[in-house]
């Protein structure tokens, strides 16, 4: 008996450090979110398509202090670019924009899941 309840609490214990180091290891990849969604319209460089679909290196928007305008964008979309509140995660979301708002000479804050909730 004693035994068992040794085993369950190294089982639980396991269970708790294997959980935290899982989320820490598997948080979203802002980058790899970028390329899979974004990068064929705004380039891997992010200088867009002139015309067609903008640029975000130096983009005002992206780079703004107050992030909403660039949330609403991704989660909602805008002209010829679909939404992604459905397909991304506040998460996903969160870590893509902090990625394009810090690649390519931007310099913008990164942005928080919360900040992505915060935008309806």
């Amino acid at each position: 008996m004693v035994a068992l309840a040794v085993v369950s609490v190294i089982a639980v214990a396991a269970i708790r450090y294997n959980g935290s180091t899982a989320t820490a290891a598997t948080a979203p990849d802002g980058k790899a979110i970028f390329e899979s969604k974004c990068s064929a319209c705004h380039k891997s460089s992010g200088t867009g398509v002139p015309g067609t679909f903008p640029a975000l290196a130096g983009n005002t928007d992206v780079n703004a202090k107050d992030p909403s305008a660039i949330i609403a964008t991704v989660e909602h979309g805008k002209n010829a670019m679909p939404s992604f509140k459905a397909s991304l995660s506040p998460a996903d979301i969160a870590a893509v924009l902090t990625y394009v708002r810090s690649a390519w000479g931007n310099h913008a804050s990164p942005v928080a899941a919360k900040d992505v909730t915060a935008v309806k």
